[in-house]
């Protein structure tokens, strides 16, 4: 059981408002006999998942009540992330109103519901910036569009959305795609948008340090609050964060935090090579040397399982998750430009299942997206660690600008 998304948390003052929002909605176009989808937009860590899972849970329990608006409801909650899947999946298994068979991949709905020939009335989706925008083979969806064809198979979707961590090409979304459906399908619109960081324990100087970073490309300063030529930075208010010269000696650091706290894990971007083979591929930076993860066939997810602190995460077995501590490694991809600004070199990013070809001609600017994917993987790995952040930079150039800037 993850503690993170458990459906009976409770809400801070901002999210019940947008919990009422999203139920109004939904029991105002369930009345109304009127299609409609609610965007519930927010960054990474901002709690969008703690509402959609009590919101799921609600009407899962309203739809078993006789003289409930919901009664009688057929409701699905998808997410287009096999870890994540586990853990929704589990978290149902501890209430008796919710059952598993309705957590869904969403190309499963999809199919289902057309062999069924049957609708849903409301469907949840969670990480909806991993859906599907075109055709995929690989993933035995055979239409354009994932949201398109759940919003054709329900009457009411309620979608999680953040640009920032589009991850693929072939799941590339903008505001404009969405308001392309809307217009198109006549569909009622309401959206809401969380702001307040609810994962990391960071003070604002954190938070902005890694937005100007990911969205600008810009160095800011690093607090040095410990002298150690090894790092620089340190706790600031209850967050430890720290950028690393090396990092064999920032893999030793987390793992004195594991061992004291738990679920630290080390994770990289995609600029080492790793294929799906069966074999090890690992990371080496220096006296540095670890294997990337294995695909994970047990139930356990993998940030819960003690012995991957001894594997690297990647961008796709960690987004979604809440880590005590994250080190990342940000690789050859991102580069030192000079005047306190960083660069992206796509050619270097190894990851080509993100770039992989891209039939549908909705996008103007091929570079500008691919550079928007690696600078969104950055983002969401950044922003894993509830108590601290530890970072190291492969290239060395941007370790010696931070520790000129912050002397």
């Amino acid at each position: 059981m993850l503690d993170s998304v458990l459906p009976n948390k409770n809400l801070t003052s901002q999210q019940e408002q947008v919990f009422q929002q999203i139920l109004n909605f939904c029991q105002q176009n369930l009345q109304d006999r009127t299609s409609g989808i609610f965007q519930l937009n927010g960054d990474a860590g901002t709690g969008k998942s703690v509402i959609l899972t009590k919101l799921f849970l609600t009407l899962e329990q309203a739809s078993k009540k006789e003289f409930s608006k919901f009664n009688g409801t057929n409701n699905y909650f998808l997410v287009n992330h096999p870890e994540l899947l586990k853990v929704y999946q589990d978290n149902a298994g501890y209430f008796s109103d919710l059952r598993k068979n309705h957590f869904l991949r969403p190309t499963s709905f999809i199919n289902q519901m057309h062999k069924q020939q049957k609708n849903a009335d409301i469907v949840v989706i969670d990480e909806a910036h991993l859906l599907l925008s075109e055709s995929d083979k690989y993933n035995n969806f055979e239409q354009n569009n994932q949201l398109e064809e759940i919003i054709k198979l329900s009457k009411v979707v309620i979608f999680v959305y953040d640009q920032r961590q589009v991850l693929k090409m072939k799941s590339y979304w903008s505001q404009d795609i969405i308001k392309h459906l809307i217009d198109e399908l006549s569909l009622n619109y309401d959206s809401a948008t969380l702001k307040v960081q609810m994962r990391m324990q960071a003070p604002d100087t954190i938070i902005n340090w890694v937005d100007r970073l990911t969205n600008d490309l810009k160095l800011s300063s690093v607090n040095i609050t410990s002298k150690d030529d090894d790092y620089l930075g340190g706790m600031q208010e209850d967050y430890d964060f720290r950028v690393f010269k090396d990092a064999e000696t920032m893999y030793q650091k987390l793992r004195e935090k594991n061992n004291n706290f738990g679920q630290a894990r080390i994770v990289s971007t995609a600029d080492y090579p790793s294929i799906l083979d069966g074999k090890k591929h690992f990371v080496d930076e220096g006296e540095f040397h670890l294997p990337w993860d294995q695909y994970n066939y047990s139930k356990t997810t993998w940030a819960q399982k003690e012995d991957t602190i001894n594997e690297i995460g990647s961008i796709y077995t960690v987004q979604g998750f809440d880590l005590n501590y994250v080190a990342v490694i940000i690789g050859p991809s991102i580069e030192y430009a000079g005047d306190g600004k960083i660069k992206v070199d796509i050619a270097k990013y190894e990851d080509q299942e993100a770039f992989k070809k891209r039939h549908q001609s909705d996008l103007k600017d091929v570079s500008a997206v691919k550079k928007e994917i690696i600078l969104n993987s950055m983002n969401v790995l950044l922003k894993r660690g509830i108590k601290g952040c530890f970072v190291y930079f492969h290239d060395h150039d941007i370790f010696q600008y931070l520790k000129k800037m912050s002397q």
